[in-house]
């Protein structure tokens, strides 16, 4: 909805009801004098997250915030970028900052250039998406 799709579209895409959506994400959404919702510019809901790690590992973690998810996926992008290109230097920007999940315990970032091109090589790191797999 932050690209200025409407809550009945968005909901009808992933096929839930809109009124599940405003009583599950609500304090997200904002309604206009005229009725309609619009997303809020930022929001603190929780996520599931996937992290690329050392090892190969992608743990799931439980984020606060868009603002963390966000975070999370400007890491995956520059993990991504470097696999694609050799280029480290988006690496390197965000390597000192640091990312905290929903209980306060801090997200590890794999910054290991050898490691993140051999898993690269092997096909091990995936970044069509974040977000965690479905049950």
């Amino acid at each position: 909805m932050r690209e200025g799709v409407s809550l009945k579209r968005a909901s009808a895409e992933f096929g839930i009801d809109p009124r599940t959506v405003v009583r599950f994400a609500g304090s997200a959404l904002r309604q206009t004098e005229s009725g309609r919702y619009i997303a809020r510019r930022s929001d603190n809901l929780l996520r599931k997250l996937v992290v690329n790690v050392h090892g190969g590992g992608q743990p799931e973690f439980i984020v606060r915030g868009s603002r963390a998810a966000h975070d999370l996926a400007e890491r995956s992008a520059a993990q991504g970028y470097f696999v694609a290109t050799g280029d480290d230097s988006k690496l390197r920007k965000l390597k000192d900052r640091k990312i905290y999940d929903a209980s306060g315990r801090e997200i590890p970032f794999l910054t290991d250039l050898d490691e993140l091109e051999r898993l690269g090589d092997a096909g091990v790191l995936s970044f069509e998406s974040i977000y965690a797999r479905r049950a």
